[in-house]
Parts: structure tokens; sequence; C-alpha cells
């Protein structure tokens, strides 16, 4: 019996349409329906909301306490909530900044790669940044460095169009570094500068067009002077513990080797697929190393990768700063792949994704109908009490994003493209399948929506105002104010007056109140954690 031969109607490259379909998908696959998790996420969420409502101007709090961070992306995130707050719940509308500012990126590592290798390698930039390990998690979460890997973006995309288009190129240049310095703070803008030094220090750039680039470069100095003046005028107070607060992290995050150390250790998972393509391309240009096309993400990647550690506290969500220049020198590597090489590459692809998908929907039946058995026991074990709930449209959308994948696998023609396509494709359609299928399971274990509906239920409602909270982390905080909008207050500071006491701990000595005088009233914990507990304290009368 011989299988149906199906049309090839993707054409390889992807172009106009097709391509940004297939990087839209990425971008919102995952975005929507999942609660705000004991992450970042749950404290920039938190952040933002407070942001709506009014009373503090243009500056940030958290749980009613000022937050001094760069404020661009929660600005951004604020619009995204008022623009589609009315057809989208609260959190997702406000992620949708994420959206926003990664596909910004997307955009403009595709026309950054189509300057710099042409057209038809132009579609493989953005894929591989798609494609790639380190960026799936943050640009499907609330992340506020995203705004920095746009400005570097951007960046790139200025100094490429620089021979041919330097008007455009000056425009960009100085709208990076305005979004370095209100999305990433003293540390990205300074990051960009030295990037911007560092690249005039090896590259041969004509007198008049580096006259334009520092003129682009003064100009945004300005702009951001007067920006900053504005954002003094409305929230002063805030303004001036920001800075205090970016200049005492920059002279803080001097520990070199440690943050060092960590950035070898996540490289190779990381940026997976894009530096064995980037060697690959380096390998086979060696000797055209100081060609613009290798030595503009060459250079940047080798700045950014020695000196993120001084700028920034290394970790997952700062290390994507490393992956645009990464990905543009991949981007001829895997379209020279050699033939076998490119076949391994493209059944690796098929394999990896058609087995997660196997598996999601086998975790699937398991949560939701107990089949396997064994699987499905030791779903309840790594998350006690959990019951699965059948969700038609989740359903839905997991059938067709199943079939669709059917679809890539066997339809899509023999190119230098289709591994890449495949492999990006493959990662947006298992974030969605995951997304879709095991939402409750991730959101039972992630979300604290049901910890602080039920502290909530235990304070009286007059009393709310004025609780106090002792050794509780900030995501936690954020989690309980975002929730239920209980706003907790430093027990060594405002709250040492409140008659209500919330402990955060993992044993009984911990779980302790500070001092005499507080009575147990509630205690509790987030589903399926069994080692962190809260507990809600009373203060006597009497004392």
């Amino acid at each position: 019996m011989r299988l149906p031969v199906l049309p090839h109607s993707l054409q390889l490259p992807p172009t106009g349409w097709t391509l940004a379909g297939l990087l839209a998908f990425y971008v919102f696959a995952g975005l929507f329906g999942h609660d705000p998790w004991v992450s970042e996420d749950v404290i920039n969420l938190a952040v933002a909301r407070d942001f709506l409502d009014a009373g503090h101007g243009l500056g940030l709090s958290l749980a009613g306490r000022p937050f001094f961070a760069p404020p661009l992306y929660y600005w951004s995130a604020a619009l995204s909530e008022a623009l589609t707050g009315w057809l989208l719940p609260t959190h997702d509308a406000l992620r949708l900044a994420s959206g926003l500012w990664t596909a910004l990126t997307l955009m403009a590592l595709y026309y950054a790669g189509r300057e710099i290798y042409g057209q038809q390698a132009a579609a493989a930039t953005p894929l591989l940044m798609a494609g790639s390990f380190g960026l799936i998690v943050h640009a499907h979460e609330a992340q506020p460095m995203l705004v920095l890997l746009t400005a570097l973006s951007f960046w790139l995309l200025a100094f490429a169009l620089l021979p041919r288009k330097p008007r455009p190129a000056m425009l960009l240049l100085g709208l990076a570094f305005l979004l370095a310095a209100l999305g990433g703070g003293l540390a990205g803008w300074l990051l960009l500068t030295l990037v911007f030094f560092s690249v005039f220090a090896v590259f041969r750039v004509a007198r008049q067009q580096a006259g334009r680039l520092f003129g682009s470069f003064l100009a945004s100095l300005v702009l951001l002077g007067a920006i900053l003046g504005l954002l003094y005028l409305a929230a002063p107070e805030w303004f001036l513990g920001w800075i205090a607060h970016e200049w005492a992290m920059l002279r803080g995050t001097w520990r070199y080797g440690r943050d060092l150390m960590v950035l070898l250790d996540i490289f190779p998972w990381f940026s997976w697929p894009l530096w064995p393509l980037a060697g690959w391309m380096l390998w086979r240009n060696r000797r055209y190393l100081f060609q613009p096309g290798v030595l503009l993400p060459l250079a940047v990647f080798l700045v950014l990768f020695l000196w993120l550690p001084v700028f920034f506290p290394v970790r997952k969500s700062t290390a994507i700063l490393i992956l645009p220049p990464l990905a543009l020198l991949a981007t001829p590597g895997v379209l020279t792949l050699r033939q076998g090489a490119a076949n391994a590459f493209d059944w690796f692809s098929g394999t990896v994704f058609t087995v997660f998908a196997i598996l999601a929907w086998t975790g699937w039946s398991a949560a939701i109908f107990g089949v396997p058995a064994r699987l499905a026991e030791r779903a309840v074990v790594l998350k006690p009490g959990f019951v699965g709930h059948f969700d038609v449209w989740f359903f839905i959308l997991a059938i067709i994003v199943t079939l669709w994948w059917l679809w890539l696998l066997l339809a899509m023609p023999r190119s230098s493209y289709r591994c890449l396509t495949r492999w990006s494709a493959g990662f947006a359609i298992g974030w969605l399948l995951a997304a879709s299928l095991w939402l409750p399971w991730i959101d039972y274990g992630k979300s604290y929506r049901s910890v602080a509906t039920n502290l909530a239920a235990a304070i009286p409602e007059e009393e709310k105002h004025c609780v106090a909270e002792w050794q509780v982390g900030e995501a936690r905080i954020a989690s309980f104010a975002y929730f239920e909008r209980l706003h907790l207050l430093p027990l060594s500071g405002e709250g040492s007056h409140c008659r209500w006491l919330l402990v955060e701990g993992r044993s009984r000595t911990e779980l302790m109140p500070p001092g005499e005088g507080w009575q147990r009233v509630w205690e509790g914990n987030r589903p399926g954690d069994r080692r962190e507990r809260f507990r809600l304290y009373r203060r006597d009368e009497a004392t």
C-alpha cells in the first residue's frame, strides 16, 4: 500500500507572508492562557499591573513598594493591557508586550541578515534565533531583558545598513541607544556603548560615515537626557531612587570570574544549535575572517561574551543578549552544510519533535484519563492532589498543531532550508503542545493563585491593608499582590505595627515568628510543594 504524496505547498526558503506566519506562530505560541508563574514572570507582571493603578506617575512599584528598574518594558506592558485588556485576561494582555519586543527582534535580524548575506539567506537568521534553546522560555514570559535584546538587534541592523543606507542606519542607531537606556538601564546603555566603540576599533569606517554615527550617538544622548528630565519631573523620588539603584548595581556586579564560568557552563545548551553552525561558518571562512559579513557579528559576539559578566549578573535571562550576533554568524553555516550534515540535522529535528509530540499526548492522556496508569501515578506523585480536566478548546488547538507538524514532516520539499524550518517550527509546535496539553498540570505546581486566595480568606477585609511579612520571597510577595492585591509590608519597616504577619519557611524554626505574642491563624503551601510553607499569625491584643 502506497502512502499518498502530499503537495509541496510550502515554498523554501519561506518568504513574505509564509515567513511572517511562521515567526508569528513562534511569537504567540504559549504566550497566553497560563497564570503568572513564580519566577521573574510574576514579579514583572505585578509591577506592570501596579503601574496601571493611579497615584505614582511614571514610577514603578511592586506590592506598594518602590521598584527600581528600567521602566520601558513595564510602560509597554501597561499600554498593551490598555489596548487589549477588554479581550484578554490581565496577565495575558500584559505579557503581550513580550510578543511585541520578540517580534521586533526577529524583524531586525531578518533585515540584518538580508543586508549582510543577501535575500536568499535572509530568512535563516530569524529562524535560527527562534530555534535557539535559550530564547524560547524568555520570549514567552514577562521579561524586560527583551527590550535590550531588541536594542542590540537594531544596533546590528544599523551597522549592516551603514554602507548602503546611512540615514536609516543613523536613526536605528539612535533608537537602539534609547531603547538600551530605558529598557536596560545604565548597564544596558554602557554595554551597547562598549560594543559601539569596539566595532569602531576593528572596522575601517569611512570618515563621513563615522561622523554621522557619532552625530547619531550624541543626538540620542540629548534626546535621552530630555526623556529622563521629563521622568524626573513626573516622578522625582522614584527617579532619584532608580538612578541610585542603577549605580549601586553597576558597582556591585564585579564578580567577573564566577559569572563568566556560569556563562561558559550554560553556553553549550543555551545557544544550541547556533554555536556549532557558527563554528562551521568560521572554519569554512577562516581565510576571510576580516570580511564585514564575518567580522561584524564575530566582534559583537566576542565583546558581549567577555563583557556581559561585568555589567549584568549572568543568568539565563541576561544570556539571551549573546544570541543575535551568534544567529548572524550561524546564518551562512546552516545554508552551506554538507549534504550529510544537513540530512542529519533534518532527521534529528523531525525525530526530536515527533517524539516530544508523542510524549506530550501520552502525558495528557495519563493526566486526563489515567492511561497509561503508571505515568498517571507518577504525575500525581510529582504534583500531589492534581486532578486533570478536559478542555475542549485546548484539545482542538493541540489537534491542529499536531496535524500541522505531520504536514511539515511529509510535505516539505528538499532544500537547504528544510532542516532549519523544521527545527524552528518544531520548537514552536513543541512549546505550544506543552502549553495546551500540560497547562493545567504546570499551572497547578507553578501558580500561587490558590495560596493567595486561601491566605486572603483568612484575613478580615478591613485589615488587609496592614499585613506584615517576614522572610517572604519577592516572587511570593508579587504573587499575593497580583492575585489578591494583598500588599505585604516589611516587618522591620512599615509593617512593625500591623496585627497580621505572614512568615515563609521550610522548617519549624524558619516558620516561627520573631518575638512573642503571635498566634498562628492559618498555614498553607503551594499544591504539590511539600517543602515551602507559609504561616499567618495574629498579634495578641494584649501586646
